[in-house]
């Protein structure tokens, strides 16, 4: 069943915070167009800017914030939830110390503090993932870093995580890929359960299934476009989606989705493909086993 969601809401993770339903994504983006994609998208109403240290454009998104706030001085700082990720050269509880300080130093004389820190994968082992949990644990009692999650953390991933008895503070989101194609119920059922949010990245497929056939007899029957479609089904699971486009133009239109978009059951059931497992991106670390960490599939 579909849940009432409106393209501003906000959603209360599970230490209170608030994170807006709707994020514009910043993977792929050349620092060189991060600053001007970051400000247009707030402009067009998103508060939630997701960045990371690979995407090398923490510190482009975090001025194009800074210049936000400064020409629009009645959006309060506490309105824009800002979330960047440590990669895997930071696992380990010395490595996270050390970038997480990285990238409080490119972003914090723009923003203040970070909104969410995530582990952006699991590819180490159990030792690093966890004293990199410790490590973030440490930054939220500074104030720098007020939530702190994982992305691409499968369940086995998480369970370790949830039986540790270093774990004081609960992970918020798994930022994982999810679209019809890849609805991980697993993970779904997980997060119910554990009280923590699904964060989509690649909710468009990077344009994969724009023409898939049910996509487009939905789009037909309403007049949609068959990116809104995949993000309105997106917003009608629960999820939160991460939007990207290296395009102005697309900002708003993917922004202002849910107030031309409705789905109906129907169309739902289309696009319910609950035992499809098909990975649209470059890969999956959500099955990562320990041991495969110099495997080429890992490689980046």
């Amino acid at each position: 069943m579909a849940i009432h969601v409106e393209k501003d809401t906000l959603y209360t993770l599970n230490n209170g915070q608030k994170i807006p339903v709707s994020g514009f994504g910043l993977y792929q983006t050349p620092p060189d167009q991060t600053f001007e994609l970051t400000y247009e998208a707030l402009k067009a109403g998103y508060r939630q800017i997701d960045s990371a240290k690979l995407y090398e454009n923490e510190l482009e998104s975090a001025q194009g914030i800074g210049k936000f706030l400064k020409d629009y001085p009645n959006v309060p700082r506490s309105e824009i939830f800002y979330t960047t990720k440590l990669f895997n050269d930071a696992h380990g509880y010395e490595n996270a110390k050390k970038g997480i300080q990285e990238s409080l130093d490119r972003v914090e004389s723009h923003i203040g503090y970070i909104d969410l820190l995530l582990i952006h994968t699991p590819i180490a082992d159990k030792e690093r993932r966890l004293g990199t949990w410790k490590a973030l644990q440490e930054v939220v009692e500074t104030g720098k870093v007020k939530s702190i999650g994982v992305s691409n953390y499968g369940t086995k991933h998480l369970d370790e995580l949830y039986s540790w008895d270093g774990l004081k503070i609960k992970p918020v989101v798994d930022q994982v890929e999810l679209h019809p194609w890849l609805p991980r119920k697993d993970l779904q059922e997980y997060a119910k359960k554990y009280d923590f949010y699904l964060q989509a990245y690649a909710p468009l497929t990077q344009g994969q299934k724009f023409e898939d056939p049910d996509v487009s007899a939905i789009a037909k029957k309403h007049g949609y476009s068959g990116p809104e479609v995949l993000l309105a089904w997106s917003y009608y699971q629960g999820f939160i989606p991460i939007a990207k486009t290296a395009t102005v133009k697309r900002i708003e239109p993917n922004y202002t989705t849910l107030d031309r978009v409705k789905l109906d059951e129907e169309d739902l059931a289309k696009l319910n493909k609950p035992n499809s497992y098909e990975v649209l991106t470059y890969w999956d670390p959500t099955v990562f086993k320990d041991g495969e960490e110099n495997e080429k599939k890992w490689q980046i």
